[in-house]
């Protein structure tokens, strides 16, 4: 990677500011960065105020703005309304709202502050925001080369890399941890799979606490990169750097989908009608309606003949990306044992059967005993009450009930007095009722105090949590009125917008409010961390 030549840093964090000389150093960088980018004046800043926008935490690179000020912050919204919005702001907020807007942290950063980091110059990767997928990517992409033309206020400031932190504490400074077991979580009859998979943290150096996710270094199924290769027609012992062409593609470089930088290389090495095709392809546009089921293989496929350069095929293709998962255990009973809940992704395109990369690799391809390179992703803005006295209510179907698992094993453990609702659903009550006897068990103690449940397919009917929600409405209107805090987990686009839809619904009639009242009412929960998502 290129390193800029070091310029003179502006000192806008003073030595009273409450962070370490090496801290001090990036955050130096870091502000001065978002001040030129801003086209405002170069100030010192207070230390009151380098830990306000540093959201309280030394060393996090959390940017200035409130999201209420950011009106595309919101993951229902497709991409081109959240450009529409952005539209006349600075380049760095159209940078933000060309990310998905989910604050997953699997990038390393929450939406603001990866896209605050790539104006800065903090960060170069562009590709990092893997919900976002290709649509971010190529919108990324044209805005850091707008960014590139764009004038500068004041000179350019060196990028001074941040202190790396504890192994496993970020994607940049992984750590290894061991499998010790995984247990298949649904009974015959389901059309689901979905584990319960354990690790060992022993020696790893890597602490988490509930609401933190687990991210995860998988590798291709090596199956695939092996038709990648034969379809290549290429030697698999081809070096590339010091490893060979086939080691590369089981767990350097991503294989699903396929990039756009390989539709350019393919119109490079062809020519006529397919030239214009690989072209057309890889602007985004899709001259046979085929441009979202192309993986790597598929699109090679598409080409038949084609043979490019084994070193340059690589250089086309994005890097793996790790994975994140919800933690759905508590360090409190066992600080060296970290649980995940994961559902299989299999899917069937065409003739070949499309694998999941990590939830395949969990399942399928690796065993207990075995190490991966792992690291604890913090929680942006998704954690239990600070009063444990506060009651909760959660809504998790299918595996997003992994972090309100952690959640109750948290308050069983701290005996925390607040009352517990659980809202979960999934298709069918006899074979994917996740984590059953644990529950009921929670139930029947009390630490539940209320667990509600909705089945998609045990009838003609097809039950959602959100249906449950409507039903017990007075109750839950009740519970926040006594200051309940709800938390929502699972499926951003569906799940988690009919969920909102239905307490805006509830907090309507119950609390005898116009529909708009109600949702102000919702939104300002959101403000207050009364109501918290953990979406993807």
């Amino acid at each position: 990677m290129t390193k800029n030549v070091p310029l003179p840093i502006p000192s806008l964090v003073p030595e009273s500011a409450p962070f370490s000389e090496e801290q001090r150093t990036w955050l130096n960088g870091f502000f001065a960065g978002l001040i030129s980018l801003d086209n405002t004046g170069v100030t010192a800043l207070t230390g009151d105020q380098a830990a306000a926008l540093l959201g309280g935490a030394p060393g996090a690179a959390n940017a200035d703005d409130d999201d209420g000020g950011a009106p595309w912050h919101d993951q229902t919204l497709p991409l081109a309304e959240r450009m529409k919005l952005a539209d006349g702001k600075p380049l760095r907020w159209k940078m933000m709202a060309a990310m998905a807007q989910q604050d997953c942290g699997q990038c390393g950063y929450d939406c603001k502050n990866y896209s605050g980091a790539i104006v800065s110059g903090a960060e170069e990767r562009l590709n990092l925001c893997v919900p976002g997928g290709k649509e971010t990517a190529r919108m990324v992409k044209a805005l850091a080369e707008e960014l590139k033309n764009a004038p500068k206020a004041v000179a350019p400031v060196a990028v001074v890399a941040g202190p790396l932190g504890a192994p496993g504490s970020s994607r940049d400074n992984p750590s290894t941890v061991k499998i010790l077991s995984r247990t298949l979580l649904n009974k015959p009859g389901s059309e689901k799979q979905s584990w319960h998979v354990e690790f060992d943290l022993t020696g790893s150096g890597i602490s988490y606490e509930v609401g933190d996710a687990f991210g995860l270094f998988p590798a291709n199924d090596p199956a695939l990169a092996d038709a990648v290769i034969k379809a290549l027609g290429a030697p698999p012992d081809f070096p590339i750097g010091d490893r060979t062409f086939r080691d590369v593609l089981i767990d350097g470089v991503s294989l699903s989908p396929a990039p756009d930088m390989l539709f350019q290389l393919f119109s490079y090495i062809t020519g006529g009608e397919r030239r214009q095709k690989a072209r057309a392809l890889s602007t985004g546009e899709d001259p046979d309606g085929d441009a979202a089921t192309l993986d790597v293989l598929a699109a090679i496929e598409k080409f038949p003949g084609i043979h490019p350069d084994p070193e340059a095929f690589i250089e086309a293709l994005d890097p793996l990306q790790p994975r994140l998962y919800s933690i759905s255990s508590s360090p409190k009973p066992n600080p060296n044992r970290v649980t995940l809940t994961v559902d299989t992704v299999r899917y069937t395109i065409g003739q070949r059967e499309r694998l999941g990369v990590c939830s395949t690799l969990l399942a399928d391809r690796i065993a207990p005993g075995a190490t991966l390179r792992a690291y604890v992703q913090k929680a942006h803005a998704f954690a239990l009450p600070a009063d444990p006295n506060v009651p909760i209510v959660m809504i998790g179907p299918g595996t997003g009930v992994a972090p309100f698992r952690a959640f109750l094993h948290e308050r069983m453990a701290t005996k925390a007095p607040g009352r517990n609702w659980l809202f979960f659903g999934h298709q069918r009550s006899n074979c994917d009722f996740f984590y059953e006897d644990e529950l009921k068990a929670m139930k029947a103690s009390g630490l539940l105090t209320r667990l509600s449940l909705a089945w998609s397919r045990d009838s003609d009917t097809k039950i959602y949590v959100q249906d449950r929600m409507r039903e017990t409405g007075r109750d839950l209107w009740a519970w926040l009125a006594d200051g309940a805090h709800i938390y929502v987990c699972g499926d951003a686009k569906r799940m988690a917008k009919d969920v909102e839809l239905a307490l805006v619904d509830i907090v309507a009639q119950h609390g005898a409010r116009t529909p708009e009242e109600a949702s102000a009412f919702v939104s300002n929960l959101k403000k207050k961390g009364r109501y918290q998502q953990d979406v993807y």
